[in-house]
């Protein structure tokens, strides 16, 4: 299996299954003689990790990373930064009534069909466990960030729909989001929320979400035109989260549906700033950043793997029913917040590294 790396400049390669004895990630472009702790990245990861909640998936992962090069003395030295994640609580039983069935909904078909052989236990490569890499990654981008650009700098993601609930984002607030399990900026919505998904989990089925990512402080310029488009890249490293199925920068799809002097944000000069009317264009213009906050929004499918029986055909290609047991999110977009940061963290890095390499 190939294109296990992500990036150009700033690159992290993510390896090992869900039911493995470890996963862990090589991150290499990281610049030298930034302050790095192994307690930086637990920060992320324990945001990130299953079993917080009785919204979550039960297995019990610490997640604990442990970092195996590249940190010397407490700061990064411009080599490799190895990282591992040890798998405590896997049950790979769990699995073995459906090791030769297909789930509805999920990668189990297209990755048998494609490499004729596939990880039953827990999904394998293609599980959502593989982003506990991605959200290490993404913690050293954050901090070389932090060091690059200054504490102005911050990226923070939260859950603005839950299924059929949304939220009102103008009552968004930072400090919100570390208080609810839903990772939601409004906390007039929570116990809905709370009714809600406990109904759906119940029920044995599944819902999906929209997350929303704001990143601010971004300096002008990052990014270039056609091929290398900071929202195009942007928008690849939120697709390849795993159950995303969209992609909004900005107004997104719903510009479609807004007039031409709806849509465009008028510019103003104010003394020595240059200030925007509004921000449709979520921060991204031509495929650079304008220096105003990046936003970008991600829509999660519902859980493939629920409690109700689905139709499906096994390996043989008979038809078949398939009703996956075991410990699953009721909605996977919750802890999808985290790892959304991460990447959208590692693609603003990247592109900070190239932008420097072409312009002082």
């Amino acid at each position: 299996m190939s294109f296990n790396t992500f990036g150009k400049m700033f690159r992290f390669t993510t390896w090992g299954e869900s039911h493995g004895p470890a996963i862990g990630c090589v991150v290499d472009g990281c610049p030298p003689n930034i302050a790095l702790s192994q307690k930086d990245i637990q920060i992320d990861m324990n945001r990130r990790r299953p079993g917080k909640s009785k919204f979550t998936s039960q297995r019990k992962e610490s997640d604990k990373v442990e970092i195996l090069s590249g940190v010397f003395q407490g700061k990064t030295t411009g080599t490799p930064i190895s990282m591992i994640i040890y798998n405590t609580d896997a049950r790979s039983r769990d699995y073995e009534s459906i090791k030769d069935k297909f789930r509805p909904g999920h990668a189990d078909y297209t990755y048998f069909k494609k490499y004729g052989i596939r990880d039953y236990r827990g999904g394998g490569r293609q599980s959502a466990r593989e982003t506990a890499s991605r959200v290490a990654a993404g913690a050293i981008a954050k901090k070389v960030l932090q060091n690059k650009i200054g504490k102005k700098f911050k990226v923070i993601g939260a859950v603005i729909q839950l299924g059929l609930l949304g939220c009102n984002v103008k009552n968004w607030k930072d400090k919100e989001i570390q208080k609810n399990p839903f990772f939601c900026p409004d906390k007039s919505v929570i116990k809905l929320w709370e009714k809600y998904l406990l109904g759906v989990r119940k029920s044995g089925s599944s819902c999906g979400a929209m997350i929303e990512i704001r990143a601010s402080g971004i300096p002008i310029g990052l990014g270039a035109p056609i091929y290398s488009k900071l929202d195009a890249d942007i928008a690849a490293a939120l697709m390849s989260i795993n159950a995303v199925k969209g992609v909004n920068i900005g107004s997104g799809m719903y510009s479609a549906l807004l007039s031409g002097l709806e849509n465009s944000d008028e510019i103003r000069r104010k003394g020595k700033k240059t200030l925007f009317q509004s921000n449709n264009a979520g921060g991204i213009l031509g495929g650079i950043s304008s220096g105003q906050d990046i936003i970008a929004s991600f829509a999660v499918k519902p859980t493939s793997s629920i409690l109700l029986n689905r139709k499906t055909i096994n390996k043989k290609g008979k038809n078949t029913e398939i009703s996956v047991k075991g410990r699953h999110d009721p909605c996977v977009g919750i802890r999808a917040v985290p790892i959304g940061e991460a990447m959208m963290n590692c693609v603003l890095l990247d592109h900070y590294l190239m932008n420097k390499a072409q312009c002082k």
